[in-house]
């Protein structure tokens, strides 16, 4: 059986994370549009401000994904919506 190293891992695992954060970051954007036009603005600034958070962690793992090469093969996106 062929192991993957952990470089191996992360190749696959990086860009599905990337994948995934942008998922929630839609999600987040409309919900926060929602809360707003309830009057609830509160509750839209925080979760826009975790859009803005979860952008900058993408660009973090954009970087270390290419610190390793850039994505391996193989790897799957499974998606998530809720509404």
């Amino acid at each position: 059986m062929d192991q993957k190293t952990t470089r191996e891992k992360l190749q696959i695992l990086l860009p599905h994370w990337v994948e995934h954060n942008h998922n929630h970051e839609t999600e987040f954007k409309k919900w926060a549009a929602l809360a707003q036009s309830e009057g609830q603005g509160a509750l839209a600034e925080l979760l826009n401000k975790a859009v803005t958070s979860m952008a900058e962690t993408d660009g973090l793992l954009e970087k270390a994904l290419a610190e390793i090469g850039g994505p391996g093969e193989g790897h799957h996106h499974h998606h998530h919506h809720y509404d």
